[in-house]
């Protein structure tokens, strides 16, 4: 399998045409090939997460992590047995192996991969002009929802930190651009992750009083000590109080 697995595809005056690849980790995993959705099967749909998630991997690595309670020989078998049935379903294209290593093909579209390039480019402030698309690219679905592998968890709560830390930014950046009522959005979009968040509803409270609605943000600062009272026998600390002074 090495080198780059190709599958024959319709020809149109005589150039091979390849599908255009997407695949999508957010909330539900799905493959799309141009206009269709593809079935991989449940080792297939693992393998290709984890592929997008970690990037190359060595193949003694993917059937550790997919396998992690089979013996070596095991779980190597079960990688060589997905991979056929991937080749037998015509998505093997998706794939490229070189010298033991796999990996997705630099075509296929990822939508954890345009999250993390806009995370990053708000987090480094090198994102031009962020308005309310950036919101929505920030303010979507945790990774592979009803999934529950130990990788997939841990990848699931770094992407949710990168996020929380993305939309706080965002907020303090639409506001210092003046437009506070979308910082506000990105501020609650924060809450909405992750609720007893202090940072998230620090934000918050800041760009309604930038607003200009300071009964709001009492109320939202009531909320907080009723979240934190409730759940951790705290107060809002003094970073959140002293937004009011």
């Amino acid at each position: 399998m090495a080198g780059i697995l190709y599958v024959q595809e319709p020809v149109d005056r005589g150039l091979h045409v390849h599908p255009t690849w997407s695949l999508s980790l957010l909330g539900a995993w799905q493959l799309t090939s141009t206009d269709r959705t593809v079935e991989v099967g449940k080792n297939g749909r693992r393998l290709f997460a984890l592929l997008a998630m970690r990037g190359a991997c060595d193949r003694s690595y993917l059937s550790g992590v997919l396998w992690p309670d089979y013996s070596d020989p095991h779980a190597h078998g079960n990688l060589r047995a997905t991979l056929s049935r991937l080749h037998q379903r015509k998505v093997a294209d998706v794939l490229q192996s070189s010298s033991g290593v796999l990996s997705l093909r630099a075509e296929v579209e990822v939508d954890v991969h345009r999250l993390l390039a806009t995370a990053s480019a708000v987090l480094d402030g090198t994102l031009q002009a962020p308005d309310r698309s950036t919101l929505s690219e920030l303010a979507t679905d945790d990774l592979l929802i009803g999934w529950y592998e130990d990788w997939v968890l841990l990848e699931r709560e770094r992407l949710r930190q990168l996020r929380l830390h993305a939309l706080e930014m965002l907020s303090v950046q639409l506001l210092a651009a003046g437009a506070a009522t979308a910082a506000v959005e990105a501020a609650f979009a924060a809450v909405a992750v992750e609720p007893l968040r202090e940072s998230a509803h620090r934000a918050a409270i800041r760009a309604l009083l930038a607003e200009g609605n300071r009964a709001e943000a009492l109320l939202q600062l009531g909320r907080l000590r009723n979240l934190l009272l409730e759940e951790l026998g705290v107060e809002p600390s003094s970073l959140v109080t002293d937004l009011f002074q």
